[in-house]
């Protein structure tokens, strides 16, 4: 428990550092789009870490079960605990209870202050699927405190041997422990 703790308190340090460097209506984007830079770095390194010893994937909704279930377990302590999706590239990961925004408190004022705290782990989910070998874009939403769905809408899956020479085509390549 005090892993937990430590990373909450680390979080919302950052998003004070980042807010105060950026101060003003304009830069509350950049903020934004600092934060989400900064989760897709370290998304993309615990991706490598906690794949390591996997076998590759079968198909995007592999990877996302991995996400829902081993990825957001190692960071968050708990699973997604709703997953949807449309078969055509979108899906959607509800959390009831995401720890990131317990801390905040459940009054709609405190609602313009979500993307802030979202940001990191939106980051945190593309940088992932980035370094598994599938682009994405990824958005979170929130209509009460403290549950968020997190929108993940599928690129195209980039795929290649080498990861020097990627080719957009939508089938798997022998090599690889992921899509790629």
């Amino acid at each position: 428990m005090a892993d937990e703790a430590l990373f909450q308190f680390l979080h919302s340090e950052i998003i004070q550092y980042v807010n105060r460097a950026e101060t003003g209506e304009s830069e509350n984007g950049r903020c934004v789009s600092k934060l989400e830079n900064m989760g897709f770095r370290v998304g993309q390194g615990l991706i490598e870490r906690f794949t390591k010893d996997t076998p590759r994937f079968k198909d995007e909704l592999d990877v996302m079960k991995f996400i829902c279930k081993d990825f957001w377990t190692s960071v968050f302590k708990k699973q997604i605990d709703n997953l949807r999706t449309n078969h055509q590239g979108i899906y959607v990961l509800q959390d009831n209870k995401f720890r990131l925004l317990t801390q905040l408190s459940a009054g709609k004022q405190y609602l313009e202050h979500a993307p802030k705290f979202l940001a990191f782990t939106c980051g945190l989910v593309r940088g992932a699927l980035s370094n598994i070998g599938v682009k994405s874009i990824v958005t979170a939403e929130v209509s009460v405190m403290p549950a968020c769905k997190f929108q993940v809408m599928i690129q195209k899956i980039l795929l290649g041997c080498d990861r020097r020479h990627w080719c957009e085509i939508r089938f798997q390549c022998e090599y690889g422990r992921g899509l790629c």
